[in-house]
């Protein structure tokens, strides 16, 4: 199994979806209703700790370090139906991903991942440059559950060794909450 390890925004292992027998457009309710999937993405994501020095075994790294290295799930781009029915076409996307967090495939997908694949995306010879289809700007567009999500990184390789430089993303605003709060006077 070929896997991509890389510490950007959070530790994070890349694997294809097909080494888990995934398309990479399965939606978090399916995946998190399949036990041994869970079981068999979390003997993954402990090895990857271990292999990456954050824990000395995969049994410490399950039991002390659930939230880090993240497992995500890359494919090459197809078209789906993301969590609200809208459509996500695969001519519209580079990749489609999935990422776990905390023993779950997460709803949608987490900001320090969206880092780690552009990180990992902006760096030939990785996994996700591998599976993505080039775009002229430099921009990133994957798939994820709930729809689709734009990125970019800049990296540089000095003595052999990568460097992230820059990451940019834009995340959709959307109302946390409606009220009203009352504040005393004096």
């Amino acid at each position: 199994m070929a896997a991509t390890l890389i510490n950007a925004g959070n530790p994070t292992i890349f694997i294809r979806a097909a080494d888990l027998g995934l398309t990479g457009t399965e939606m978090p309710a399916v995946v998190n209703a399949d036990a041994d999937l869970l079981a068999r993405a979390e003997t993954i994501r402990a090895a990857g700790a271990v292999v990456m020095g954050l824990a000395e075994t995969c049994a410490e790294a399950t039991a002390n370090r659930p939230h880090t290295p993240k497992l995500m799930l890359l494919a090459e781009p197809a078209g789906y139906l993301a969590s609200d029915g809208r459509p996500v076409a695969a001519a519209d996307i580079q990749l489609t991903a999935r990422i776990f967090s905390m023993g779950q495939l997460h709803h949608a997908m987490t900001g320090t991942g969206a880092v780690a694949l552009a990180a990992a995306a902006a760096i030939p010879g990785t996994l996700p440059h591998a599976l993505m289809q080039p775009h002229q700007d430099g921009e990133l567009v994957f798939g994820h559950p709930s729809g689709t999500l734009s990125i970019t990184a800049g990296v540089s390789q000095t003595d052999g060794s990568w460097r992230v430089d820059q990451v940019s993303m834009s995340r959709t605003a959307r109302i946390l909450m409606e009220g009203w709060v009352r504040i005393p006077r004096g």
